[in-house]
């Protein structure tokens, strides 16, 4: 989100500021033409902690996450910087996008299609996990249509419960591998998390379409409005429960853990217990593994020939012809 706010800051005063930034996500700003190395406790140089105290209106105004850090800086700058482009701002480098991606060194060959799947999160935000067998329904019903790589960070408090027939990248791939990973990349099918954020933000490959597709799996946790981009399918629940009928609950955990945090404070008001035994927020638990699969689809439709997508239609006003 900050890469998007320094983004805009320069698209809207070109040539008037210069930008460094300090963070534990440095890969993320490799390659980009908007930092400039600066020396900390020059005079000349102004540091800014950077927040975002938008998220606090964010169940009951129209802003998006995008929106927070830029808002904080024209008021600590004193300048109003516009809004551009509807996502973070990652470049590669052009060598990079010419590298083989970790999927076509597993697989021996060269442009491998794929989408990331991610199952599992954060063990202080167990809130936001869908259930795995229901991921596992997903990647059993597109089997030999979709080659999925499940991702995820290896470090610890962070659990990826492994799927069957997929290619498991989860704790194999640094920050910049993981950019690399979702540029290689057809589509991402995740809980609100960083890949859907690098979904929107990373470019898609030559030929491919514009935005990438993604299927958020999100319940009523965060509002909508705060987190979905307009190409993604966002499969939310607001206003489906007392809990989350007026923004998100943002609750962190289903259960009480007792290891210390102060998440086991903030516990989910309405937990319910799966067929297969496992515990999820019941806004998660009315997203079904079918309604994954039907975004997918919609996605999977952008590929179909005209004449292949107006087959079978009633109405005699559709009519196609293949191109010259």
């Amino acid at each position: 989100m900050l890469t998007a706010a320094v983004r805009d800051l320069h698209f809207t005063f070109p040539d008037q500021f210069q930008t460094d930034v300090r963070t534990s996500c440095g890969q993320l700003w490799e390659n980009n033409p908007y930092i400039t190395e600066l020396a900390e406790g020059d005079s000349d140089v102004e540091d800014i902690q950077c927040e975002y105290p938008l998220i606090h209106q964010s169940n009951t105004s129209p802003y998006h996450f995008i929106h927070g850090f830029r808002l904080f800086l024209s008021e600590k700058l004193g300048v109003d910087i516009k809004a551009h482009e509807f996502k973070g701002d990652i470049h590669l480098r052009e060598e990079e996008k010419g590298w083989l991606s970790q999927v076509d060194e597993i697989m021996g060959r060269p442009e491998t299609k794929f989408w990331i799947i991610v199952s599992g999160g954060k063990s202080d935000f167990t809130a936001k996990w869908w259930d795995p067998d229901r991921c596992q329904e997903v990647v059993d019903h597109f089997k030999d249509r979709i080659l999925f790589v499940q991702a995820g960070s290896g470090d610890e408090g962070h659990t990826h419960p492994a799927l069957k027939n997929v290619i498991n990248l989860c704790g194999k791939t640094d920050l910049r591998q993981a950019v690399r990973l979702v540029y290689n990349s057809d589509g991402v099918v995740c809980p609100v998390t960083m890949f859907m954020h690098m979904a929107a933000a990373v470019e898609t490959k030559p030929g491919r379409p514009k935005n990438r597709p993604c299927v958020v799996v999100a319940g009523g946790r965060e509002p909508s409005q705060w987190e979905a981009y307009p190409h993604h399918q966002y499969l939310h629940t607001n206003g489906s429960l007392a809990c989350c009928d007026n923004g998100g609950c943002w609750k962190s955990r289903i259960t009480f853990l007792g290891d210390g945090s102060e998440q086991d404070n903030s516990l989910c008001l309405r937990p319910v217990k799966t067929n297969s035994g496992r515990i999820l927020p019941r806004c998660l638990d009315l997203i079904e593994a079918r309604h994954v699969i039907e975004a997918i689809e919609l996605y999977l439709a952008f590929d179909k020939p005209l004449l292949q997508m107006s087959e079978g239609r009633s109405n005699g006003n559709v009519q196609a012809a293949p191109a010259s």
